[in-house]
């Protein structure tokens, strides 16, 4: 990569890692925060709930602003809201008795923000690279995603030393610069055309008529890996309180350890992806998915806290295999000019995982944990056999005709993630043209 262009990747790469602190930070603080607000389980999962949900509806719309106006005057506005969401719920927290529906309001308006960020950086990473490299790109966008859910429970445990409320002010003191930084300093290549709403539904309908099978199974996959880490992260820092007597920086140590086996497979893939050209896509889907269903299991069965824990790290190795391969299966399954919508709603079905693990999980304080988490283990068996059934990644990874033909005249970027084609159809192609 260029120099200038590994600016931006960095720039980029701040995106995924500020905002997966939305939820990731508050997991090691949620028991503290259950005291201190005096709610149950169910609420305190309600705090993630009202981030995420608000976050997979605006995500969309996001993404079809982003295809009319460009990513970067997108990004840097949700940015500075997901700040302000943040010390919204801060100040709720320090002048309200009861501060629960203040601390919602400002979960809300994050969410709102946050539907703007991780899913154009993608985008906008999808259209700066248009060969092997974007596969790198994208690779290095989930691991600084990891490496986010890697520091926050640190950052959180930290902050919390501070006051239990403190972390929510750190969101506006984190992204407000940022949000700055990429308005200020990142340039578009592509050139962005007011288009008829109509195009996208035209475009999205165009794209799963050929694809349907293929990009639902993608897009499942990466809610379901992040349905079940968030959902068992939430319990185990309920357990790690109440069972081990466990707070404050080691806390969050422990819990980060899943997360740095995810964010660091995640980069691995990345480089492993580039080099070979794909290869294995499949593969690394549902062997990650079979290690997330295991990992569940695991950790209904072992009971010691390091038992667990090696559950855990079960668990996040598999969501670090599913993620790039998926990451790749869906921004190059269409070209640049709807690669925002798709890898929005994309980023939706992922935001919807999140929101609703936790509360769902935390119905084990009245079912038990073993009902619950049995339960809840159907979303990553099904995954498992639907993305083994129907991922199809020559299929996935083609840009139809029809797509090219009545889709915006730019470069098609994941034309590029194919393999070459043969020398046979070079020819005949070169043929044709001598014949116009």
């Amino acid at each position: 990569m260029k120099r200038g262009t590994k600016i931006q990747v960095f720039l980029l790469c701040l995106v995924p890692f500020i905002m997966v602190l939305g939820n990731s930070m508050l997991i090691p603080v949620l028991p503290k925060i259950k005291r201190a607000v005096e709610i149950n389980q169910l609420q305190v999962g309600l705090m993630i709930t009202a981030f995420s949900v608000p976050a997979g509806i605006v995500i969309p719309l996001a993404g079809i602003l982003s295809d009319q106006v460009g990513r970067r005057k997108v990004m840097a506005p949700a940015l500075i809201i997901y700040g302000l969401g943040g010390i919204l719920a801060g100040i709720a927290s320090m002048i309200f008795e009861k501060p629960f529906w203040g601390i919602m309001a400002g979960r809300i308006i994050q969410g709102i923000g946050a539907g703007g960020t991780y899913q154009l950086a993608m985008a906008m990473a999808g259209d700066v690279f248009q060969t092997q490299e974007r596969v790198l790109a994208l690779g290095l966008l989930e691991a600084s995603n990891g490496l986010g859910k890697v520091v926050s429970p640190i950052l959180g445990a930290g902050f919390a030393l501070i006051s239990w409320y403190f972390p929510f002010y750190a969101y506006g003191f984190l992204s407000i610069p940022i949000g700055l930084a990429i308005f200020f300093l990142i340039k578009e290549k592509a050139e962005f055309k007011k288009q008829p709403f109509q195009n996208y539904i035209d475009a999205v309908k165009e794209i799963f008529k050929n694809k349907a099978a293929e990009l639902l199974s993608s897009f499942f996959a990466g809610m379901a890996a992040l349905f079940s880490l968030f959902g068992i992260s939430s319990l185990y820092s309920d357990i790690l309180e109440k069972d081990f007597g466990i707070f404050g920086i080691k806390k969050g140590l422990i819990m980060a350890g899943p997360v740095f086996v995810m964010a660091a497979l995640s980069f691995i893939l990345g480089l492993l992806l580039e080099k070979t050209k794909n290869k294995g896509l499949k593969a690394f889907v549902v062997t990650g998915m079979f290690f997330i269903l295991s990992g569940q299991g695991l950790f209904l069965l072992l009971k010691g806290m390091w038992l667990k824990f090696a559950s855990l790290v079960l668990l996040g190795a598999g969501v670090g295999l599913v993620m790039t391969p998926v990451n790749t299966l869906v921004t190059g399954s269409c070209s640049t000019k709807r690669r925002g919508i798709i890898t929005c709603l994309y980023g939706s079905l992922r935001f919807f995982g999140v929101a609703i693990g936790p509360p769902l999980y935390g119905l084990s304080e009245k079912y038990g944990l073993i009902p619950i988490v049995s339960v809840m283990s159907l979303a990553p068996l099904t995954s498992l056999i639907i993305s083994f059934v129907f991922i199809n990644i020559n299929k996935v990874l083609q840009q139809g005709k029809s797509q090219k033909a009545s889709f915006a005249p730019t470069v098609e970027g994941s034309s590029n993630l194919k393999q070459p084609s043969h020398s046979s159809s070079k020819k005949s192609l070169t043929f044709k043209r001598k014949l116009r």
